[in-house]
């Protein structure tokens, strides 16, 4: 009886969570980070400041979580090259993008709100964007090492490029006179990171 207690209030937990992320989002992608207090949040979320503060604890806290969560996506699980899981990570995320979910505007909109030196958010997207860089140089050096991506790439130099060219395409989907991200988009990033970055060693 405990158990099922307990369980009953990390599933209210994670409900108040999720209702206040959501509002937390909402009101980002319509007013921008600097205008979102915890009050109007917690207002918009149906709870009170308190509750907002409780499960989050501080104002940057709560936007850092929304980074998080907003930055999820799913890349599903490859067993090919290096080069393979690098498309595949690709192709998921401008996929996600081509989604135009509330939570992936806010979070490109705080992406740009960063680039003007936010003391809350710049440090935070600092470390974001050096994780993901991290990956994706991971994944080249994979391929470099297994053979499918050409010997001479630069792991590092390849990780920024690819990520200011899925920045860009995402801050291009964002606005409002919005680029078309569907299939067709993705197809063609895919293609010209192949051609760009394969060996020629055997299918990507």
């Amino acid at each position: 009886m405990v158990e099922q207690v307990r369980r009953t209030q990390q599933q209210r937990r994670a409900e108040t969570e999720r209702r206040v992320l959501d509002a937390a989002v909402a009101l980002i992608a319509e007013r921008g980070s600097r205008a979102v207090t915890l009050a109007e949040v917690g207002e918009a979320a149906g709870y009170s400041r308190g509750i907002v503060h409780a499960h989050f604890g501080s104002r940057e806290q709560l936007l850092a979580a929304v980074v998080r969560d907003a930055q999820r996506f799913d890349v599903p699980e490859v067993a090919g090259s290096g080069l393979d899981r690098l498309t595949a990570l690709v192709r998921a995320y401008l996929q996600n993008v081509a989604l135009r979910r509330p939570a992936i505007g806010a979070f490109l909109l705080m992406w740009a709100e960063s680039r003007a030196s936010d003391p809350v958010l710049g440090p935070l997207f600092a470390e974001r964007d050096r994780a993901f860089r991290a990956d994706l140089a991971a994944v080249v050096r994979a391929g470099v090492a297994d053979g499918s991506v050409r010997a001479d790439a630069d792991p590092e130099a390849v990780a920024v490029l690819l990520l200011g060219a899925l920045r860009g395409i995402g801050m291009q989907q964002a606005g409002s006179a919005a680029a078309v991200a569907g299939d067709g988009l993705v197809e063609q990033t895919v293609a010209v990171l192949l051609n760009g970055l394969g060996s020629g060693a055997g299918p990507a």
